[in-house]
């Protein structure tokens, strides 16, 4: 009886640890406008209009891409839990001095958050000085990955 315990036990841990991949994926599409122009991983974007996909659900990379198709950059992130989902979708941003580096994306409902792992500008810059957060509101659009 107690290796049946012990079968049980594993088998919902390993449901869990199956199910947190997809608590930080992004349902279909983001979308937001940059005000002015920031810096996602190594590349810098111009101010405009974004959307965020994860073209592959089994990684951890997001394509951020603007409107035009003419400025797009994979990026990598990791899974930060919350406990409590949040109210809106939005991107956050950390401003070193005069430059923003895209840092965390927010899904509407989501008990996770998206952070984006820092470029080497951005862990330079984050030696230099203290981060400001800041944040614009995205939303989650109904077209296809």
């Amino acid at each position: 009886m107690n290796t049946v315990k012990k079968l049980i036990a594993l088998m919902g841990f390993l449901s869990v640890l199956c199910a947190i991949p997809t608590m930080a994926q992004i349902p279909n599409k983001v979308t937001f406008d940059a005000p002015s122009a920031f810096y996602a991983g190594n590349a810098k974007m111009p101010a405009g209009s974004y959307s965020v996909t994860q073209p592959n659900a089994d990684d951890n990379l997001l394509l951020i891409e603007d409107s035009s198709g003419s400025h797009s950059i994979f990026v990598e992130y990791v899974v930060a839990p919350s406990n409590t989902p949040h109210a809106q979708s939005d991107v956050s941003f950390n401003k070193y001095g005069n430059v923003d580096f895209l840092g965390t994306i927010w899904i509407q409902g989501r008990n996770s958050e998206m952070q984006i792992l820092p470029s080497k500008a951005e862990q330079n810059a984050a030696k230099a000085a203290n981060a400001e957060k800041h944040t614009l509101s995205a939303k989650n659009t109904g077209e296809p990955k």
